[in-house]
């Protein structure tokens, strides 16, 4: 019977569905492995491959760096992180990955490649375009072989592999994909930021649950808001100014709107929410205003402009007549005092919850300006303080 199958022969029998390409089955596999060993970094390195061949490559990641944390020394892991991180289109995440791969296996020539590989789209990114001596796409690993049994230190032939892998480098040219179509401005957003966090809002109403895809990379943000069969999907991708934490950020669907929330990976300030590598200066040009009327901004669609100042004002009004319960209704409360004091009762909001790790939450900038504020741990929990 299944139930009573050992970590060792669940794995085997995921490397067999991954051999027959049955990609998900052995995602299932793995996953039942993993119940069994939770410790194990080869089943979080192969289970990280199939998420890659599904296309999932934040779970691949995810998967990738549970690996790293288990073993840093598993040079796999930061092929697999690497792979899906390039992907993600997250070329410098996956750059660093792949030259920490190489440092523990240099002899493996994929590193090399892929490192060449990331290189080459960081200058397409920064303007400079592609070289002459750009080498052809590297290749996916297909020197791994299925295990015969399960351990937990991975040999070469630890992994298993696809009898359809990608070709390998050769002297024909690589075709250049043709450039994706602009996303559909269908709703407004905007975001702000504290020392920690970055918030996103999204303006749209009435969306379903089932309709909201959002994606978190280490530099991605992706959001996908499907309306209907007749309607374009509205796609929201960002290069993020700097990077974050996946398995810390968040997003809570309203009636009016999606709030996103992003975890710093370090406490700086972003100057803007994308990356770009060559920032322009826009200039602004005067708009003659008729008195009594409202500015109008020149466009070129036969459509009815929108009138974005009422329907924002309309999303705060509904916002603010929505009764919420629990956490959200307590995040709402906390933004408007935040948003309605003055700057010595922001100051010690903000300096008690960093200072306190998120436990403390005081408006009194004499006692809280004079020391430090110690963590407060619910009744019946301890604080405990984790190196990183």
């Amino acid at each position: 019977m299944v139930g009573f199958e050992t970590a060792e022969d669940l794995e085997k029998r995921g490397h067999t569905a991954f051999v027959e390409e049955d990609f998900e089955e052995a995602v299932n596999l793995y996953t039942e492995a993993l119940t069994l060993e939770p410790s194990s970094a080869s089943l979080f390195i192969t289970r990280a491959a199939a998420h890659t061949k599904l296309e999932n490559y934040t779970d691949a990641v995810a998967d990738a760096n549970r690996a790293i944390e288990l073993n840093p020394k598993l040079s796999k892991a930061y092929l697999r992180k690497g792979v899906a991180c390039f992907h993600l289109e997250e070329y410098e995440t996956a750059k660093a990955s792949f030259e920490a791969g190489a440092a523990l296996d240099p002899k493996t020539a994929s590193f090399k490649s892929w490192i060449s590989k990331c290189e080459a789209k960081l200058r397409e990114e920064n303007g400079e375009g592609a070289t002459a001596s750009e080498p052809a796409s590297p290749a996916v690993d297909t020197s791994e072989t299925v295990a015969q049994s399960g351990s937990s230190e991975v040999p070469s032939s630890s992994e298993p592999h696809s009898q359809k892998e990608e070709p390998a480098s050769s002297s024909l040219p690589v075709p250049v994909p043709a450039p994706a179509a602009p996303a559909p401005t269908k709703y407004r957003h905007t975001w702000y930021q504290s020392q920690s966090h970055t918030f996103i809002e999204i303006f749209a109403k009435g969306v379903k649950k089932d309709k909201l895809e959002v994606d978190f990379g280490e530099e991605i943000l992706k959001v996908v808001i499907n309306s209907g069969e007749s309607e374009e999907p509205y796609v929201l991708k960002l290069h993020l100014y700097s990077k974050i934490v996946p398995a810390q950020c968040s997003y809570n669907l309203l009636s009016t709107k999606v709030e996103i929330k992003l975890t710093k990976a370090e406490r700086v300030q972003w100057k803007q929410l994308d990356f770009d590598p060559q920032p322009q200066t826009i200039k602004t040009v005067a708009i003659p205003k008729e008195v009594g009327d409202k500015v109008k901004y020149p466009t070129s669609t036969k459509k009815p402009v929108k009138d974005w100042d009422r329907l924002e004002a309309e999303a705060k009004k509904e916002e603010k007549d929505e009764k919420l319960e629990g956490d959200a209704a307590l995040n709402k409360l906390f933004r408007e005092i935040y948003s309605n004091a003055d700057e010595d009762t922001r100051r010690a909001m903000n300096k008690s919850f960093v200072e306190s790790n998120g436990t403390v939450l005081s408006t009194n900038w004499k006692d809280v300006g004079k020391k430090k504020i110690e963590g407060s741990a619910p009744t019946g929990m301890d604080m405990k303080k984790w190196e990183i």
